[in-house]
């Protein structure tokens, strides 16, 4: 959801809650409909405490979630980099073949993935070239010192590399269940009941329009950012992109200085295999 829409159904929100207000005001009694302002405003701020004390928790959750999906993916890319650094210290016969895959891991995830990402259709297979280089790293027979202290930073690398993954992918699952979402709108509902109740007859529209205007761009809003933070990957304003992966993209494909030889990279610039 972009902004353009973000802000049409906050004004809509906000415009079809004053027009309730006003209507309900034209037959409102003076003083509003509660004999009894105080017990009235007591009972309105258990309900609103209760949805703000709600809603802030999983406003916590959710942008921790987010959080975690935003350090995955640059967590991701830097071990991409290191492990092709301690490539090039893998017995002859493999750095090419591990160079190259590892290029075309990094184009896979900014080119497959994060569009699926996306679209909430990425499932919870493994990436391709992942599988690949660990068939690669079967044949691995590593002899003397530096090439066995590289297998085993390997080793390290690739598990850290898959923890990375997992974050970053975790996000686009969505971590606020639907049951919990329908209580939150059937809260926010209830609460903009609750204040026509206070329709006053004898206070002016301005002030009964502000009144119920403040409530609704409050809710609203903040339920539109709980969404945006329970889908972070998107083109539109502050959503999660491949930046940090591309970044790692262009510099082991441009900048061949660190590899210890030519390479061959067996994919096209998607990420498919040739």
């Amino acid at each position: 959801m972009n902004l353009y829409w973000a802000v049409l159904i906050v004004a809509a929100v906000s415009v079809v809650a004053i027009t309730a207000m006003l209507l309900v005001r034209r037959r409102a009694p003076e003083g509003s409909y509660f004999e009894d302002g105080d017990r009235a405003a007591g009972v309105f701020g258990v309900l609103a405490t209760g949805f703000a004390v709600l809603l802030g928790f999983v406003v916590f959750l959710a942008f921790e979630s987010f959080d975690t999906s935003r350090s995955g993916a640059i967590s991701e890319a830097q071990i991409i980099s290191e492990e092709f650094e301690t490539a090039q210290l893998m017995p002859p016969a493999v750095r090419g073949l591990f160079s190259g895959e590892l290029i075309c891991y990094a184009r896979s995830v900014v080119h497959q993935e994060w569009p699926r990402m996306e679209s909430d259709t990425l499932g919870n297979g493994h990436n391709p070239w992942g599988i690949v280089m660990f068939q690669t790293l079967r044949t691995v027979e590593p002899r003397s010192a530096t090439e066995q202290a590289a297998y085993s930073k390997w080793l390290d690398q690739r598990t850290d590399r898959e923890s990375a993954r997992a974050d970053r992918t975790h996000g686009a699952e969505g971590v606020i269940p639907t049951p919990l979402w329908i209580v939150l709108f059937l809260t926010a509902v209830i609460i903009f009941i609750f204040m026509l109740f206070f329709a006053d007859s004898a206070e002016r529209a301005i002030v009964q329009a502000t009144m119920m205007g403040s409530v609704a761009v409050v809710i609203s809003s903040t339920l539109l950012l709980l969404w945006f933070l329970d889908h972070p990957y998107s083109h539109d304003l502050g959503g999660l992109r491949p930046v940090a992966m591309q970044r790692t993209v262009d510099q082991l494909t441009h900048e061949k200085g660190i590899a210890a030889g030519r390479f061959e990279i067996p994919c096209d610039a998607q990420g498919v295999a040739r």
